[in-house]
């Protein structure tokens, strides 16, 4: 027989208002007491009802994640820190993914409004910003990963310009001077940040980079392996490649061993992201961490703040990013 909101109150010891409110996240209950109550909600597998809420105007315990790509490990592992934060929290999460279309966007967003979600969590990059502007006077949004200057949204992103720095501070204290960076399309922010970062860094040495060793790309490994591979046949080829995500860095590691390229003794290469995929690779990656598991969960906690009272002013949360050293970089051969 389902549970209900009396079986719960009764296992609890408390009234039926004292659980509405803890599935509101309301009142003055410690955070203790909200625990116990929610672990007793998911013993009984209790589960209010979705569309009784819907049609009083109330929560609907649902949100929804629009992301690129689920196959990229990033978002994927960021889908998963934003569905354990919200099963915590007592909220079910549903993903889309976008593949950054524009049509395919505004469809999953047709959907979630006809399913009542409280609110939407973007992971995605979208060319009409009309899109997010319109919804964010629907809804609460919260957009992870990314900038969005002309909408006035929440936003939790990494400190992606401090993270292209520290590859960039990281190949010159090893020796390198002729550097190359593979990095998604400009208008993606994060990439834009990145590679900002990196270039100033190297600025700052008195070491200029050309357009030419700047390549922009799609985001997945095929795209990193051609433009890698235009690179190391090059007469001034690079002796490091920094890559603006982890699939990108596994393409230009393809590339290097079909081009007989030893990695890193003959060319270093180090990535952004930190996804399970840089340790797995031979040899593993040189990465700039993100904090994905952090990313999700803020991202949830900003947009349930959002759900208690809507801010006039919106928050911009920049996360720390982090140098993670394996062995895919090394000092540069003093011949070159």
């Amino acid at each position: 027989m389902k549970a209900t909101i009396y079986d719960v109150a009764r296992e609890a010891g408390v009234s039926i208002a004292t659980v509405s409110k803890v599935m509101n996240d309301k009142g003055k209950i410690s955070q203790e007491r909200r625990r116990e109550i929610i672990a007793i909600m998911e013993r009984l597998h209790y589960q209010p009802s979705v569309i009784a809420s819907a049609l009083t105007g109330k929560h609907t315990y649902t949100i929804g994640l629009l992301i690129p790509d689920i196959a990229n490990p990033f978002f994927g592992e960021v889908a998963r820190a934003v569905e354990d934060r919200g099963h915590q929290l007592g909220y079910s999460v549903i993903i889309c993914s976008t593949d950054n279309k524009d049509e395919r966007i505004e469809q999953y967003i047709s959907v979630l409004k006809q399913k009542r979600v409280d609110g939407i969590m973007i992971g995605t990059g979208m060319e009409n910003t009309d899109i997010l502007r319109q919804l964010s006077g629907s809804m609460p949004i919260v957009v992870i990963g990314r900038e969005v200057p002309a909408v006035s949204v929440h936003t939790v992103v990494a400190d992606d310009w401090h993270g292209g720095r520290l590859a960039a501070e990281h190949l010159l204290r090893l020796g390198h001077r002729r550097m190359a960076v593979l990095s998604e399309i400009i208008s993606v922010s994060s990439s834009r940040e990145r590679l900002q970062g990196f270039k100033q860094r190297l600025t700052e040495e008195g070491i200029e980079m050309t357009d030419n060793h700047v390549k922009l790309c799609k985001h997945r490994v095929e795209d990193g392996k051609r433009e890698a591979a235009e690179l190391l046949v090059r007469a001034d080829r690079p002796t490091a490649i920094f890559c603006c995500n982890d699939l990108l860095a596994v393409g230009a590691l393809q590339a290097a061993k079909e081009a007989g390229i030893r990695v890193p003794s003959e060319l270093s290469i180090i990535s952004f992201d930190n996804t399970i995929l840089a340790s797995v690779t031979d040899p593993p990656l040189t990465s700039i961490a993100q904090p994905m598991e952090q990313l999700g969960a803020v991202a949830v906690d900003l947009l349930l703040k959002e759900f208690k009272q809507a801010q006039t002013i919106k928050e911009r949360i920049a996360l720390r990013t982090e140098l993670v050293v394996r062995e895919s970089t090394a000092c540069v051969k003093l011949a070159e």
